[in-house]
């Protein structure tokens, strides 16, 4: 009597193992939980899965909002001061090649700190930043193995035909 009431207030046991699809120190994706470091998820609650990119670097931005702005005040400065009209050709020249210094700048800052690709989704109906990582393989192989986990939540019925028969299904009319 005590054995079926021990069996009773467990919670029932999937048919399907618990499968291993990437482990690296930090990130684990197994067919049942996702781990980022001390946060982790149950596969089947994850949903509305999304892939982003991350905010600019700090710095960069930083670098190239001031670099705007000085630009732009010696500009309006020669402007206000009559200093524009007196310029030769070789200094609208030069001119113009500093005022493309924050584009340059901005371009070099995306080049040297890409921003971080992200993956984000809905676990218990809020949105949450599931993985971010700078090395673009990495979040890939993360990524993919992720989906890999929901596609077996996703159709519980594909590896064991058995339980499929449990379900009520119309029959054809016959004539």
């Amino acid at each position: 009597m005590q054995q079926a009431d021990r069996s009773a207030t467990r919670p029932p046991r999937s048919s399907r193992g618990t499968t291993l699809l990437y482990a690296r120190p930090g990130i684990v994706v197994t067919t049942e939980r996702f781990t980022v470091g001390r946060n982790t998820f149950a596969v089947a609650d994850l949903t509305h899965l999304r892939v982003g990119r991350g905010p600019h670097d700090r710095l960069a931005v930083r670098a190239v909002a001031v670099t705007a702005t000085l630009i732009t005040g010696v500009g309006v400065l020669l402007g206000f001061t009559g200093g524009l009209q007196r310029l030769t050709a070789g200094a609208y020249l030069t001119l113009g090649v500093v005022f493309l210094l924050p584009v340059l700048l901005a371009l070099a800052g995306d080049r040297w700190r890409p921003p971080a690709y992200e993956l984000w989704g809905h676990c218990g109906g809020v949105e949450v930043l599931l993985f971010s990582s700078d090395d673009e393989r990495q979040f890939d192989q993360v990524s993919r193995a992720l989906n890999q986990a929901r596609e077996v939540h996703r159709y519980p019925d594909a590896e064991d035909p058995a339980t499929a028969a449990g379900y009520w299904r119309p029959q054809p009319r016959r004539a």
